[in-house]
């Protein structure tokens, strides 16, 4: 049985590790889990000992199969329980994160297992993340970033890099929602910005590199 403090680092572990890091250093885990470096080498140590994790000092942390394993048991229900906040009670996709968060501790693997079944077994999230099935496999799609979409390409929104709340907002607000198909019309040279239209308005809306940066998309078939 494994703590929460140990399923945590070992989710962030696997985060920075799904972001094509090949080995992690305390300082990135330690800002992930905001912690101090020396809470986390505590850790870390802890972790190793129960094989979860490689780790020698100074040379950076990979998962072992088992941990590796546990992170993503971790990464399914907190995803899972995302998505059943939002389709079926109603939450926003700007809520869920910190309730999912508590929620993914829960042992019960059956109850997951019926969750899953219960939602039909979805494959991503409301931030359009992908959930993995009981095998721990991912069913990964092609996406991209929206600000590499070229003028007048028609792309479909699928997910969002940035999670927090206040960027989840905004992107409501603006009516940038997951399967939204949109239209680059405009890109500035001198900063990447870019004029959009979204499928079904007439209004051209302004979106910053940062903001495209971290939306992503498919390009419509």
């Amino acid at each position: 049985m494994h703590s929460q403090t140990e399923e945590n680092y070992l989710k962030a572990i696997f985060k920075l590790l799904e972001k094509g890091e090949k080995k992690i250093s305390t300082n990135a885990i330690a800002s992930l889990v905001e912690t101090a470096p020396a809470s986390v080498t505590d850790m870390l140590k802890k972790l190793a000992e129960k094989k979860l994790i490689r780790y020698e000092k100074y040379q950076g942390v990979t998962l072992s199969v088992s941990g590796k394993k546990v992170a993503i048991n971790i990464i399914r229900k907190h995803r899972l329980w995302e998505y059943f906040l939002v389709e079926k009670l109603g939450f926003t996709w700007d809520q869920v994160h910190d309730i999912a968060e508590q929620l993914e501790h829960i042992k019960s693997e059956s109850l997951i297992s019926r969750l899953d079944s219960y939602l039909g077994n979805p494959r991503v999230d409301p931030h359009g993340d992908p959930i993995p099935d009981e095998h721990g496999v991912f069913h990964t799609q092609n996406t991209i970033p929206l600000s590499v979409a070229s003028i007048n390409s028609s792309v479909i929104i699928t997910g969002v890099i940035d999670h927090r709340p206040v960027f989840l907002r905004f992107l409501e607000k603006e009516g940038f929602g997951l399967g939204k198909k949109i239209i680059i019309k405009e890109k500035e040279d001198i900063d990447q910005s870019m004029l959009v239209l979204i499928s079904g308005s007439k209004k051209l809306k302004h979106l910053s590199n940062e903001i495209a940066r971290n939306i992503l998309v498919l390009p419509e078939k």
